[in-house]
C-alpha cells in the first residue's frame, strides 16, 4: 500500500531527531499493542473480523430489493461510507445519493424512481441538526414509509423519536466508536452489505498489526510526521491524481483535523487536486514557504487502454500520439515528485494497486493507527472534539 519510494526517509537521512523520534515512535506502538490487548481501544473493535454487528443478514435482505441508496449524515457518520463508494463504484450496481450538508441547491428532486430508493439516517447523537433539517425537509412522510433505516445510539433523541414514529429500522451506534473512527462498524457497514460489498475483507486489523511490511511503515511514517511537525511543518497536502479517490481525501481531512486539533497543537490537512492546482498551487507548494509535506494518492492498477487516435493529432502534439489520459496523468504527477526530490521537499505516496474492500481496508486502518500514535506522540485526546460543541451550543441558541 505504502511506497517505498517515499521521500521521508531521504529527507531524514542522518538525521537526529529523527532516530530518536523512531524510538520514541515504536515504544509507543509497543504500549499501544497491550492497551489494544487490554480492549482498552474499544473504538477499534470495529476494525476486526470477529465485529458483532447490530443488523442481521435478514435485516440486509429486507432493502436489498431497492435500486437507490438515500443515505443522510454528516462528517464522519457518512464520509467513510462515501470513500467507499467512490473508490468502489464501478463494482456496485446501486445508484447512492449522499446528503452531508445543507445546500439550498440540492437536486433531490432528480433523483430517478425515488420511490425504488431506501433512506439510511445517520446520526451517533440522534441530535445532529443538518441531518435532522435534511430528513425534515427533503423528503415526505409517505416516501420513508416502511424504507427508513436509523443508525443511531439507543437513547432519548429526536432521531429514535422519528423512527418510532415512523416504525423505521433502528440500527445501533455504538456508544463508544465517534463518527470519525465509525467506517467499519454499522454506519459505514450496513450501507455497504446493500451496495452488494464483501465486509469481511474490509476488516483485517489483527493481521496486519503482524505484518512486517505494515507496522514498519507505520512507525517511520508517524515519526516522520512528527518530525516535521516539531520543526514546524504542520500542514499536510493531501495531492489526489485520481478523482475516486476524493472522498477518501475528506474523510481522512476530518480524522487528522479533529483527533489532533487540540489546545494549540494539530496537524492542518490541505486537499490539493492534480493536475489542476498545477496551475494554481503548484507555484505555493514549490517556491512558498517552506511549512509543508505532502501525501500523494496514487492508483497503479489497471491500464486505460484507450490512446489518443492518431488521426487528429496535430504536428506540434506528436509526443501524445499512442498516450492514454492515465499514462499523461502519471507524468504529471511523477514530474511533481521529481522536482519535489530536487527541492528536497517530504512526501510519501499512498498507492492502490486495486480498489477492492481489501487495499481499501488496509488504508482506512492505516491512517486510523497512525493518528491515534500521534495523538499519543503529541499528548491529545483523538477521540473527542470539544471545541466544535461550543459551536453547537451557540447555534441553538441562536434557532431560538
Amino acid at each position: 500500500m505504502l511506497n517505498q519510494d517515499s521521500f521521508f526517509k531521504d529527507y531524514f537521512k542522518g538525521s537526529k531527531k529523527y532516530k530518536d523520534n523512531l524510538k520514541k515512535t515504536k515504544k509507543i506502538y509497543n504500549s499501544f499493542l497491550k492497551d489494544l490487548e487490554d480492549f482498552k481501544f474499544p473504538v477499534l473493535e470495529s476494525y476486526k473480523k470477529d465485529y458483532q454487528f447490530d443488523f442481521s443478514t435478514k435485516t440486509i435482505k429486507k432493502f436489498l430489493k431497492y435500486k437507490n441508496i438515500i443515505i443522510i449524515g454528516m462528517g464522519g457518520s457518512i464520509l467513510g461510507t462515501k470513500s467507499i463508494y467512490g473508490i468502489l463504484k464501478k463494482k456496485i450496481k446501486k445508484n447512492v445519493f449522499f446528503f452531508d450538508n445543507l445546500d439550498l441547491n440540492l437536486k433531490y428532486k432528480k433523483i430517478k424512481n425515488l420511490k425504488n430508493s431506501c433512506f439510511i439516517v445517520i446520526s451517533k447523537s440522534g441530535n445532529t441538526l443538518e441531518t435532522l433539517t435534511n430528513l425534515n425537509i427533503t423528503f415526505s412522510k409517505n416516501l420513508l414509509k416502511n424504507k427508513l433505516i436509523i443508525i443511531s445510539e439507543i437513547k432519548d433523541s429526536v432521531l429514535i423519536n422519528i423512527a418510532n414514529k415512523y416504525n423505521a429500522e433502528i440500527i445501533e451506534h455504538k456508544e463508544f466508536i465517534s463518527g470519525r473512527y465509525s467506517v467499519l462498524s454499522e454506519s459505514g457497514m450496513f450501507p455497504s452489505a446493500l451496495m452488494g460489498l464483501n465486509l469481511m475483507k474490509f476488516k483485517n486489523l489483527k493481521n496486519l498489526i503482524k505484518k512486517e511490511s505494515f507496522v514498519s511503515s507505520l512507525i517511520k511514517n508517524v515519526a516522520s510526521i512528527y518530525t516535521l511537525y516539531r520543526k514546524g511543518m504542520n500542514n499536510c497536502v493531501i495531492l489526489n491524481y485520481d478523482s475516486s479517490f476524493n472522498d477518501l481525501s475528506f474523510w481522512y481531512q476530518q480524522l487528522v483535523a479533529e483527533s489532533l486539533g487540540k489546545r494549540g497543537k494539530g496537524i492542518n490537512p490541505i486537499l490539493s487536486f492534480g493536475p489542476k492546482d498545477h496551475h494554481s498551487l503548484l507555484q505555493l507548494y514549490l517556491d512558498g514557504p517552506k511549512d509543508k509535506f505532502f501525501t500523494f494518492f496514487s492508483f497503479y492498477g489497471e491500464k486505460n487502454k484507450s490512446n489518443f487516435n492518431k488521426k487528429i493529432i496535430i504536428s506540434d502534439l506528436k509526443f501524445l500520439k499512442n498516450k492514454n489520459l492515465q499514462f499523461i496523468i502519471n507524468s504529471q504527477r511523477n514530474a511533481v515528485k521529481n522536482i519535489f526530490k530536487l527541492k528536497k521537499i517530504p512526501f510519501r505516496e499512498i498507492i492502490f494497486n486495486k480498489k477492492d474492500e481489501s487495499n481499501l481496508g488496509e488504508v482506512f486502518t492505516f491512517f486510523v493507527l497512525e493518528t491515534i500514535l500521534l495523538s499519543r506522540l503529541m499528548k491529545v485526546d483523538p477521540f473527542d472534539q470539544p471545541a466544535v460543541e461550543q459551536v453547537k451550543i451557540e447555534t441553538k441558541k441562536l434557532l431560538r
